[in-house]
Formats: C-alpha cells, sequence, structure tokens
C-alpha cells in the first residue's frame, strides 16, 4: 500500500529540527557532542539520548554495515540545559560484525550507555510474526484532534509542532484510562520526507520507539500516562533492526505488557511496514512506582 504524495512532501520545521537534533558536533577521534532542544523540560527524553548516542557509534563504523541490533541503560536523569558528550569504545570489527559501544556524559557522570552490533547484509532463512489487521492510519485522528478535549489542561504544549506523526488505534491512554488493556498499538511515521540515509532512518525509529512503549506497562491496570498516582521512567531499551524501512513512511508499533511486578514494568513492541513487514523488535523496563 502506498502512502500517497505526502510522502515526498518536505521536511516539516519540527521534523527539520530532529534532524539537526541527532547531527552530532565531532569533539575529537571518537568523543561527539550533542544538545537538547529548548523546551524547558525537565530532562532530557530518552528517546533523544538513545537516537545520538546510535549516531555516535553509527559515525565510526563502515557504510556497508547496518545497525542490527542495540542495548541501553538510562542511568541517570539528563540535563536538558546543558549538551551532552558521547564518548565511543570500538569494541570489535570483524569480518562480519561492528560492536561499538557509547557512554553518554553530563557533569562527569554517565547518564546512560548503549551498546550497538552492525552487521554487513547477508542472505539467508526468511520468516516473521504477521501483522494485526488494523485500521488505517487515515482513519484514525492525529495529535491535535485526539488533544482537543485536554487543550486547556495542557496549554502550550498543545500547540508544539511535533516532528513524529503519531495515531493511536484503540485510543491514547489519557482516553483509556480505567479501561484495563495489556495492548496499545499506535501508527507513527515522520512527518516529512527525509533523505535516503538508512542509518538517520533506524535512529529516527530509535527516538520515537521511546514514545508510546512505557505507556503500555499501565494500561493493564487502567491507568493514564500523565496520571500522578505513578512515576514512571525508562530503565533500559533493547532494539533488534530485521529489515529495511523507511521512518517517513507509516510504521504500526504494535505494543504489549507482559508483567509488571517490583515497581518494575516490561513492555514489548513490534514495528511493522504498511506491507506487513516486520523491521524492528523493541523491549523496555521501566520504573513504574506508585507514588500514593
Amino acid at each position: 500500500m502506498g502512502t500517497g504524495t505526502r510522502d515526498s512532501s518536505p521536511m516539516t520545521a519540527a521534523l527539520d529540527d530532529l534532524v539537526r537534533l541527532l547531527d552530532l558536533e565531532p569533539i575529537e577521534v571518537n568523543i561527539f557532542r550533542g544538545r537538547s532542544p529548548d523546551e524547558r523540560q525537565q530532562r532530557v527524553f530518552g528517546g533523544q539520548v538513545a537516537g545520538q548516542a546510535l549516531v555516535a557509534a553509527a559515525r565510526t563504523v563502515s557504510g556497508d554495515r547496518a545497525v542490527h541490533s542495540l542495548h541501553a541503560y538510562f542511568l541517570r536523569p539528563g540535563d536538558a540545559s546543558v549538551p551532552i558528550l558521547y564518548e565511543v569504545d570500538r569494541i570489535r570489527d570483524g569480518r562480519s560484525f561492528t560492536t561499538r559501544r557509547v557512554v553518554a556524559i553530563q557533569h562527569g557522570q554517565a547518564i546512560f550507555n548503549l551498546q550497538a552490533s552492525f552487521h554487513v547484509h547477508e542472505e539467508g532463512l526468511d520468516h516473521q510474526t504477521p501483522m494485526p489487521d488494523v485500521p488505517r492510519p487515515e482513519s484514525l485522528p492525529d495529535f491535535q484532534q485526539r488533544m482537543e478535549p485536554y487543550k486547556d489542561a495542557i496549554g502550550e504544549w498543545f500547540l508544539r509542532p511535533r516532528p513524529i506523526d503519531t495515531r493511536y488505534v484503540e485510543g491514547d491512554p489519557m482516553a483509556r484510562r480505567r479501561k484495563k488493556g495489556n495492548t496499545q498499538r499506535v501508527w507513527l511515521r515522520a512527518d516529512g520526507h527525509l533523505p535516503d540515509d538508512p542509518v538517520l532512518h533506524a535512529c529516527i525509529v530509535t527516538y520515537a520507539s521511546d514514545m508510546t512503549l512505557l505507556d503500555t506497562t499501565v494500561l493493564p491496570h487502567g491507568i493514564g500516562w500523565a496520571d500522578e498516582s505513578v512515576q514512571m521512567a525508562s530503565l533500559d531499551h533493547a532494539m533488534w533492526f530485521h529489515r529495511p524501512f523507511r521512518a517517513d513512511h507509516w510504521l504500526l508499533y504494535d505494543q504489549v505488557a507482559p508483567s509488571s511486578s517490583g515497581s518494575r514494568g516490561l513492555a514489548a513492541g513490534s514495528i511493522f511496514t504498511e506491507e506487513g513487514k516486520l523491521v524492528v523488535s523493541v523491549m523496555q523496563e521501566g520504573l513504574i512506582r506508585a507514588t500514593r
């Protein structure tokens, strides 16, 4: 299924800002500097630091190797008011695989670490789980339509341009509050046309993969993501990249919450193209601590 003429439209200002956010400044061999958007946020968004860390790793890898997996830990909240330094450790360069470790540093302390593996293209056995049958994204409300009932409560945040267009299949966690469920399905894509750089597409999906996944862990308890009765924070994040994709084409993010215990919730996600190809698998554990 095609996505129409909109896929060839230029990047929106918000998407252009995200692409610039991921374009790290080289400081020294294996050292890069990233910034945060000027949004007066309390802490750095986890998807941002994960995406920037993947950019740093990829900058040290030859272009014939694509990322096939990453494993990361969120160690400390990031300070959005100061730059982030990314130090890359070139662990191994093999004939088929390349491994990198990246540490993100602020105020002299590690706030995040990531290990990523890159693989030359090979042919082999091929199978996948099927994509669920869901409504088309064009039939679902966008952010402005979805959040219209809450615009007075959320204020300026409602009008802020967004680089990722997200469309919830079953309704967002605010609408599903007190309606218990175990799954969450979201169509997403970059809001505009991106350059033909597979690394950029992988980094933008890494950024977007952290936007909704942890919310899934509270749905079985009838809790919305903005509920003040629970404290939520990402603890670790893992991704496996199976097949090529474009982040500026619609992708279905099929999410499920297998478990919550000990103030931690585990969520799993499968990302499919419109044509039904499984392109990325995601796992995340997060803090879901009850505050009252």
